[in-house]
This record gives C-alpha cells, structure tokens and sequence, in this order.
C-alpha cells in the first residue's frame, strides 16, 4: 500500500497514538449525516456485552484495537478482529476448489419464493462415514445442470443435482457465504 495512505496534509500520521489518528480522521469527516462515508464512534466497555449484542443482530463481529497503540501494518496484538458465526442449512449444487489451497469445497444455494438461489462456497469439513456418503452422493448426483454460470466457476465445476442438504457454519452478517464450512449432513 503507498504510504500516501498514512499521510494527512503532508505529515505522517503512523507514529501517532490511535486516539490522535482517530481525532485527525473525525476532523476530516466533519458530522454532516448526508456524507456517504461517516465516522463511526468507539464503544469503550463491556466488549463480551458489545460481541453479544453483534451476536444477537447478526452482525459480522467487533474490531478491538489497543487506544494507545501507533499504527503498524501486519497482524498485532494491538488490533484484533472477532467474528460472529452462525450455522445455516443449504442445498448442494456443485463442487469446486479452492483456488489458493485446492481444497475440495460445496457450492451451495437456498430455495425461497423464486427458485434455488446461489449462497456461495464453502470447504467440506466432514469427516469419516459421514465424509464418504457425501462424496458417495454427489457422484450420484453428478450432472450437467449448471443453474449457476458464472466467472467466478471455471471448468473445475462438478454439478449435481441440488437434492443434498447440508449445515454450513458461516461468518454472519454477509449476504453470501464467508469462512464457511459444511459442518452435517441433514438427512
């Protein structure tokens, strides 16, 4: 990332504490409500209570990030992401892999009013019996029925016929899947 992105005015705003960045970014924004890109305020507190309350509205998670902390790119100990996770149920329309690792995963739609909609990817984290008869099924299910066409789904695809149905842990808050993993399979 070019280091203009830390610089406000000409001046370098990484050895500032994260209070002072914060006052610097609240200044810049100004308080108009019409501004497409607003500040958001801090919550400092109870942050089991504030995860809770994520938690219940379905809201993706917290950021935590130490007040006093300078800025530093990379992971810290200073700044730290937790994440709300619920489970789902899904139909299995497909397969793939993972671009980066290779790893088999479930390409996975919901039904509602207007047909079986696409949901996204998850890995299979399915184990022993249970992995087998998965894999066993969609061999069974193999087909040409690709709903679904996209850019996104290159050659590798193996459709099926969406008659699996599986539970899917996913990070909440997203209108597709993210860090999901298909958990059961439900019979």
């Amino acid at each position: 990332m070019p280091s203009t992105f830390w610089h406000l005015d000409g001046k370098d705003l990484r050895q500032q504490t994260l209070i002072e960045r914060r006052a610097s970014l609240r200044a810049l924004l100004g308080t108009d409500d019409r501004n497409r890109i607003q500040f958001s305020d801090e919550f400092d507190g109870d942050g089991a209570a504030l995860f809770k309350a994520c938690a219940e509205r379905a809201l993706e998670g917290i950021v935590s990030k130490h007040a006093l902390s300078r800025y530093r790119s990379g992971r810290s100990r200073t700044w730290l992401k937790t994440k709300c996770f619920t489970t789902s149920t899904f139909v299995v329309i497909g397969t793939d892999r993972d671009r980066k690792t290779g790893a088999l995963r479930a390409l996975l739609a919901h039904h509602d009013g207007s047909g079986i909609n696409y949901a996204g990817a998850a890995f299979i984290a399915l184990r022993g019996e249970e992995r087998a008869q998965f894999i066993g099924d969609l061999e069974r299910l193999t087909s040409s029925w690709a709903a679904f066409k996209s850019s996104r789904h290159s050659g590798d695809v193996k459709w099926c016929h969406p008659k699996i149905v599986v539970e899917v842990k996913h990070l909440a808050g997203s209108k597709t899947l993210r860090h999901a993993s298909v958990r059961a399979m439900v019979t």
